[in-house]
Formats: structure tokens, sequence, C-alpha cells
């Protein structure tokens, strides 16, 4: 699911980074993620039961906040209200308008007119 994303991600025109994908055998991974993340525009993170408990997927989101970047959170296999009553979901995402896989179109549609005005302007 999460390569299919990053496809339909790079074919809108922005450019996805996908750790199985970006990330070399042996490298420092957190370095890695640390760098995409200091130039990214926007985070979408892909919710799924198990994700819930990966410690990785929550520094990515504690990052993000930090630098004021949208999040976009896409459910898989989980609720919305899964996912609010979560000991682990933080405040700041509870808030937060999510969106289920089933409806991710809509966030490449508005990924793609965002991509397309930015490069209007330069």
């Amino acid at each position: 699911m999460a390569c299919q994303i990053a496809r339909k991600i790079s074919e809108a025109g922005a450019t996805p980074f996908l750790d199985e994908a970006d990330v070399d055998v042996g490298s420092e991974f957190e370095d890695d993620i640390r760098d995409f993340l200091d130039k990214a525009d926007e985070l979408i993170a892909l919710f799924t039961p198990w994700a819930l408990g990966r410690p990785y997927v929550w520094v990515e989101i504690g990052a993000a906040w930090i630098r004021r970047i949208p999040i976009v959170i896409v459910l898989h296999g989980l609720t919305i209200n899964d996912f609010q009553t979560h000991p682990n979901a933080p405040v700041f995402l509870k808030k937060r308008d999510m969106i289920k896989l089933n409806d991710i179109e809509q966030y490449f549609s508005q990924l793609n007119t965002r991509v397309l005005s930015g490069r209007k302007d330069d």
C-alpha cells in the first residue's frame, strides 16, 4: 500500500519518501529520515493497526509537527474513533481531518493542485 501511495504522489508531481525504497541497507536511516523531513512540505502517514505501535511513525509525526508542516493521516483498518482513542495518538492529531484509504484519491487530487500552483510561482 505504501509503495502505491508513493507512486501516486510521484505521479502528482511531488517527491515521496518511503523508507523501504529510499533508505539504503546498512545506512543510518534515522539521518535519511531526518534529512528528508527537513525538506518536506507535508507528511502523509498511513495508519494501520500495526503502525500505531511503530515508534518511528510517531517520531516522524513529531518532527513534522515541530516544523509546522501539514500532516495528513490516512487510515486503513482503523476507524477515526480507533485512532482518536488510541493511547499513543497525540492530542494535536485527534482534531485533524483524517481520510480513509478508500478516499485517498481526494488527497492526490488536492496534492496535484498544490504542486501545479507551486510551479506557477517558480
